[in-house]
């Protein structure tokens, strides 16, 4: 019996290490969004240019447009958060958010678009300060703080990573990192 606890416990520490954890995973902030922004690039350079205009029904952002959503609010919620940071000229001539999303179609310019802003947060909460981090901030209807802001920018990358998945499992694309 002894034995055959001894082997399991070897089988399993053997597998764990097989399955090593994405890159960025339990790293805080940095690693945490290392690992989503990486992931949506990915997932945008393995989209086809024509599955950039699909969409799962009528009155449904398409995929471009959630990508571009992706990208106004990194930049327009990294503005809140630091107020060094502005709206790149490019987005804030609009006169709405759905004007902005419907505004970049082609795959490159979506992909270049969404590099920016990733690593404009990146940069921007790698170089924030404790006290920077805990600056209070009033942001639509409460008092929050920069840090929140940033929280909320990487779980806002998130929810809409997943729309990303399903709508490429959608239209028969598979994920690079779950091949």
């Amino acid at each position: 019996m002894r034995v055959f606890a001894l082997l399991f416990l070897l089988a399993s520490t053997l597998l764990s290490a097989q399955q090593k954890a994405p890159e960025g995973i339990w790293e805080g902030y940095a690693g945490e969004w290392q690992h989503v922004s990486q992931q949506l690039v990915a997932l945008a350079e393995a989209t086809p240019q024509d599955k950039f205009a699909w969409r799962p029904a009528q009155g449904v952002r398409s995929t471009s447009e959630v990508y571009m959503h992706i990208v106004i609010a990194n930049f327009w919620l990294l503005s809140q958060a630091d107020p060094a940071v502005k709206m790149p000229a490019e987005l804030d001539k609009f006169k709405s958010v759905t004007e902005a999303e419907k505004s970049v179609t082609s795959k490159a310019e979506i992909i270049n678009w969404l590099k920016r802003s990733l690593d404009a947060v990146k940069a921007a909460h790698a170089s924030a300060k404790p006290a920077d981090l805990a600056r209070k901030v009033h942001i639509a209807d409460r008092d929050a703080t920069a840090d929140g802001i940033y929280l909320r920018i990487i779980i806002h990358a998130n929810e809409h990573m997943g729309q990303l998945v399903a709508y490429a499992r959608m239209t028969g694309i598979v994920p690079p990192w779950s091949q």
